[in-house]
């Protein structure tokens, strides 16, 4: 069984573009969009005038006056005038919630070629602004004054994980390889915001360079506050684009409940079944699985994934790291690209981005990040805690 068997015709990503992220003070959202979208449908193989949707993922939330950026893709072209375009939001997965919007589009019939964008600035912005904007996505602690924004919520996941599992004081360590990690695969990303391999070392350890940022997060824990945008082309047949089409296999959504004493802290429940029910539909396992590029917008997030996703059992996910499994020539590589950790997190972007790395490496277009010929990816894009979860299953076409 997969998305055609069910649906009876292909999701294709045909096309893609994608901008640096990072601080990107000479960008504006505008520019930054139209530039990824340009990209996207022209390597795609199609003009303008063939699109027949637009999806424009961002999360804003108040840190850009403009709450209202469907329409800036048509500025790529005359011929787009007309098109639909809709904003979609859903926290910090608003760009993977865009891209499942367009596959719906194409499996409903009504669109043949859809155009999917994610896009955020924040780097303008002060902390204050960034930080309320982000406790937004909070039940709890929305509109409150916070020292440690969403840092503080995922460091008491921490805390509750290592209660839970810890009984060796180790978890600091485990974060801190994670981290070392991604920083190191980040280095061969030319898209990363942070490019330096720190070394095991400094990212375990607090300094004046790696202060705590909310116990036991220290900043190498944290993703970084970031300016970016990516894009794809969605199309339900090969569009004769510059690369051979990628293949959605299957696709999972699933949500948990929005309060905090609703939720088991450290099970992610809502993010399991999101990968179950993207596995189920693409008729595959994790070991069917080359490279997952995941929501590690905080080192503890992508320990948690590890369990979420079935690669270890519950409290057992250091084992993915001392077994080397999610490491480039482990088992099955998690962030290659260096994940929201180092190549940064553009909110409404990261979803989408995350589509395009993949795809990059599923047709060999991944320069110093290209796995040896890869077949199959998982892309995992998270909003709040664990609560608005999506994995599509990526196959080479």
């Amino acid at each position: 069984m997969s998305l055609k068997d069910q649906f009876g015709k292909d999701v294709l990503i045909t096309g893609w573009g994608h901008s640096r992220f990072g601080k990107l003070a000479d960008e504006t959202l505008e520019s930054l969009i139209v530039q990824v979208a340009t990209d996207a449908i022209s390597t795609a193989g199609v003009e303008p005038s063939q699109i027949d949707e637009v999806y424009v993922g961002q999360f804003n939330a108040g840190m850009m006056p403009l709450a209202f950026p469907s329409s800036l893709a048509l500025q790529v072209s005359p011929d787009l005038a007309n098109v639909p375009a809709t904003r979609v939001e859903n926290a910090c997965a608003s760009g993977s919630a865009a891209f499942q919007q367009g596959t719906k589009s194409l499996l409903a019939g009504t669109a043949k070629t859809v155009l999917v964008i994610g896009a955020e600035k924040m780097t303008h912005a002060g902390a204050d602004v960034v930080g309320a904007a982000l406790l937004g996505a909070d039940y709890d602690m929305a509109g409150r004054q916070s020292t440690t924004g969403f840092t503080g919520l995922f460091a008491e996941v921490a805390k509750h994980y290592a209660k839970r599992y810890d009984a060796a004081g180790s978890l600091g360590d485990i974060l801190g390889s994670i981290a070392a990690k991604n920083h190191r695969n980040g280095v061969d990303n030319p898209y990363a915001q942070l490019r330096k391999d720190l070394g095991e070392e400094f990212c375990r350890t607090v300094s004046d360079k790696n202060p705590m940022v909310a116990d036991p997060l220290r900043r190498t824990d944290c993703s970084p506050v970031s300016d970016g945008a990516a894009a794809v082309v969605l199309s339900v047949s090969p569009t004769g684009g510059a690369t051979a089409p990628v293949r959605l296999a299957g696709f999972g959504q699933a949500n948990d409940f929005f309060p905090t004493d609703r939720r088991d802290p450290t099970a992610f429940e809502a993010t399991r079944a999101s990968w179950q029910r993207a596995l189920a539909m693409a008729g595959v396992g994790l070991e069917d699985l080359d490279l997952a590029e995941v929501h590690d917008c905080f080192t503890i997030a992508e320990l948690l994934m590890y369990e979420a996703m079935g690669l270890t059992a519950p409290g057992e996910g250091a084992r993915a790291l001392e077994e080397g499994w999610v490491y480039k020539d482990g088992k099955l590589p998690v962030n290659v690209s260096g994940g929201l950790k180092a190549k940064g997190h553009p909110v409404g972007a990261t979803g989408v981005s995350q589509h395009v790395l993949a795809a990059m490496q599923l047709t060999g277009t991944a320069g110093d990040m290209q796995l040896a010929a890869p077949r199959r990816a998982a892309v995992q894009n998270m909003g709040g805690v664990g609560i608005a979860n999506y994995v599509s299953i990526l196959e080479a076409a």
